[in-house]
């Protein structure tokens, strides 16, 4: 209104200059045209919007057209037409314009995203200053904050004149608290309880203990939450054979002071459905025998809503597998409202076969390209195959060169069945210098120094060399290993140690082995989740008594004082893990064999067999259940089984709240000590809890219970001489290496048993 009662002044001035009513009817060329008033805004813009010319001949409903153009603009104030012979004069009074914004208060949006929105609705720094514009922001930012539930958010504007005919706009807010649940109802539920109902939902007030949990949101409305939660209950209900179920109407009240919800949620049940024929449509590249064993839900079944998507699901993904990435698979119901039964067809259409046209590798600085690309699953030219992608990631984020793998699908333009894809990744630091400190409860303060480098020259090969120094053991190691030995994954290393071991200062049965190691071993790729490998090469062992050393080890030791064997150990892993350092899903597998061969001055064998399953939860959480089998025995001319390869239990390898390697049997000295045992059964249950919030995945609480023993050859096996704890500890792939800490109390510990609650290890890799 304030805008056309100033075009009509504006056409009254224009009556005025054209001096008085007898004039108002002249008609005049234009023989020039003059602006009057600009500031910020341009004369060309001006005869831009201006639909008079000069040669025009001007009349009233000419001038009107001029003044609603230039008032459409929205750069204007005011605006005045004036004549001076053959000239017409266009006096304006420009808008000001927005020098900046200025947003306090905000917490729950971000600076940005605010501004971001004002834009869209054409209000922004060095744009056009109009109040109603403002008002219109004001009240979307308002409606913004009552959707996050913050219904007492005040928002203050101020507009400050600037120099050149700008201004200075602040928005102050003051959010205020969120608005907190205070009742949830469900009107019309027969079958299900409010409780029932309210367990499946996450907008609900606070109970009982609850509400010592104050980080906890649930009791916190919002806008989209309400509409999770009222989905969350068609899906509840749907999944349990309500076909009909519907929510008729959702009430959300607000109490005087704005800080109480109540919400009030009107269902109808419905009747349960039976599943009456399930049916496939539609092109089938691959067998439709393939496809409808892939069918979840059979004829008689309740229906249920989860399964019917799983199904389709499962037949999409079983396409993507074979490049139909695009492929949809459409449930149709036909439902038969009198028997209470439902019928689908599932129509698949598999769309055009997609095929990569590029795979492109970035973010690797140090990382050969050749390097990435021969873990890759996916091949450039071949169809593409999400099952292969993720198998890509997994074996990339399994090198443990990267801190993140990221791959995307992007569509070539101008193609529908051609894809890019690109893999980023982000380098850690794989090679290293180092002098470090350690401490385990079990070996004292460890020293080391290494030189480390498992990705030389970005080649992906690795080179080691170390000293390690504690009270318990010295060791000196260099170790060389090629993954792409030959170009089809045949893995070759070679491995030169030396290990000094003073059994005694780990509270073991006293005695002093020196063993001198040389080999070379192979890792063989069966599948690609399964291995074998095995080394080979001489081992010199050197036994030494003390005066600690009990009876039993100083006779064998006088037979075996300085040995030479041939030692072979070979194994079959089967490792489907999503990560070495941070799994979270899948499993590992290993059947493990170590012997002399025959002729060498001990002749032994061991076998093994040790396993990790990890189950994955919601919210990140992981579950993993482990066990470790083990079997020793002597053969040949060798009588006894030796004992420097006696296996141990006890500590934060195996169980933890016992002193590490004190289960089993002791030696017979009169202070008895851990001999270790040729047979080992040891288990464990641990929940893997992350640190909620943390952008790496480097630590995770767990809780645990862990069992196990060791037992001599002269011992039966029983498991009721198991030992068993539970306790809390930590994992932590520090900045300068492992960290695991532990908690944990025995179960059923024995007299003599030597308790240790309290265990921690540094510098280790996790078991």
């Amino acid at each position: 209104m304030i805008n056309w009662l100033k075009r009509l002044s504006a056409g009254l001035l224009v009556l005025v200059f054209l001096h008085g009513p007898a004039a108002a009817q002249d008609e005049f060329e234009v023989t020039d045209i003059q602006v009057k008033g600009l500031q910020r805004i341009s004369a060309g813009t001006i005869f831009n919007y201006l639909p008079i010319k000069v040669g025009d001949i001007v009349d009233d409903s000419t001038v009107n057209a001029a003044i609603k153009s230039l008032f459409d603009t929205g750069f204007f104030k005011d605006i005045e037409l004036e004549r001076d012979g053959g000239v017409l004069v266009v006096i304006v009074s420009e808008r000001p314009s927005v020098s900046s914004i200025e947003i306090d208060g905000n917490k729950e949006f971000d600076t940005d995203i605010l501004k971001k929105a004002m834009l869209q609705v054409g209000f922004g720094e060095g744009l056009v200053y109009k109040q109603a514009i403002l008002d219109k922001v004001t009240q979307e930012i308002r409606s913004q904050y009552y959707s996050r539930g913050k219904y007492s958010v005040v928002i203050d504007t101020t507009v400050t004149p600037q120099q050149r005919n700008r201004v200075k706009v602040n928005i102050d807010i003051e959010e205020g608290k969120t608005a907190k649940i205070g009742e949830v109802n469900i009107v019309g539920n027969e079958i299900f309880s409010d409780k029932r109902l309210l367990a499946e939902v996450q907008l609900k007030p606070k109970t009982g203990f609850k509400r010592l949990y104050f980080l906890s949101k649930q009791d916190q409305y919002s806008k989209e939450k309400l509409s999770g939660d009222l989905e969350t209950l068609r899906s509840f209900y749907q999944d349990q054979g309500y076909l009909d179920f519907r929510i008729n109407s959702t009430q959300v009240s607000i109490s005087s002071n704005k800080k109480k919800i109540f919400i009030t949620v009107h269902v109808d049940e419905g009747d349960i459905y039976t599943v009456n024929e399930i049916y496939l449509r539609g092109k089938f590249v691959v067998p439709e025998d393939e496809l409808a064993s892939l069918v979840n839900i059979r004829s008689g079944d309740v229906f249920s809503r989860k399964e019917v998507e799983a199904t389709s699901k499962a037949i999409s993904d079983r396409l993507a597998a074979e490049g139909y990435t695009f492929a949809n698979v459409n449930p149709v119901p036909d439902i038969d409202k009198e028997n209470r039964t439902v019928s689908f067809t599932f129509f698949v259409d598999p769309a055009k076969r997609v095929y990569v046209r590029r795979i492109s590798i970035a973010g690797n600085v140090v990382t050969r390209d050749e390097v990435i690309r021969r873990e890759l699953r996916q091949m450039e030219g071949g169809w593409l195959s999400t099952a292969k992608i993720q198998r890509s990631r997994i074996r990339l984020q399994r090198l443990s060169y990267f801190d993140d793998v990221n791959i995307e699908t992007p569509a070539v333009p101008g193609t529908d069945d051609q894809v890019d894809v690109n893999v980023r990744v982000k380098e850690r630091q794989t090679g290293n210098l180092s002098f470090g400190l350690g401490y385990s409860e079990s070996d004292g303060l460890l020293l080391q120094a290494s030189v480390s480098q498992k990705n030389l020259f970005g080649s992906g090969k690795e080179l080691d060399f170390s000293i390690d120094n504690s009270r318990v053991t010295r060791t000196a190691r260099i170790r060389y290993f090629n993954p792409y030995h030959t170009p089809n994954g045949v893995s070759r290393g070679f491995y030169l140690s030396w290990t000094d071991i003073d059994a005694g200062e780990a509270g073991l049965v006293d005695y002093i082995n020196e063993t001198t190691s040389l080999g070379v071993n192979y890792r063989f790729p069966l599948s690609e989740h399964n291995a074998f490998g095995f080394s080979f090469g001489p081992d010199r062992v050197k036994l030494q008594s003390t005066s600690e050393t009990p009876p039993e080890i100083d006779a064998y030791i006088k037979v075996h004082p300085d040995d030479w064997l041939l030692k072979l150990t070979a194994n079959w892993t089967h490792d489907t893990r999503d990560s070495i350092l941070y799994p979270t899903y899948g499993a590992y597998g290993i059947i493990s064999g170590e012997g002399s061969f025959p002729a060498s001055d001990v002749e032994y064998y061991k076998a093994g067999l040790r396993g990790d399953l990890y189950i994955p939860f919601p919210y990140e959480l992981s579950v993993r259940l482990g066990g470790d089998l083990g079997y020793g025995a002597a053969y040949g001319d060798t009588l006894l089984f030796p004992f420097y390869k006696n296996y141990y239990a006890g500590g934060p390898t195996s169980v933890r709240g016992y002193k590490a390697r004190s289960l089993g049997p002791q030696d017979s000295g009169l202070t008895p000590r851990p001999l270790g045992g040729n047979r080992k059964i040891t288990g464990t249950a641990e929940l893997l809890i992350p640190f909620f919030g943390s952008e790496t995945k480097d630590k995770r609480f767990t809780l645990f219970v862990d069992g196990g023993m060791v037992f001599g050859p002269n011992e039966e096996v029983e498991l009721d001489a198991l030992r068993y704890s539970w306790g809390i500890g930590l994992n932590w792939y520090s900045p300068v290496g492992p960290l695991q800490l532990s908690y944990a109390l025995p179960i059923n510990d024995e007299p003599g048993d030597d308790i240790e609650k309290f265990q921690f290890t540094f510098g280790r890799a996790f078991r």
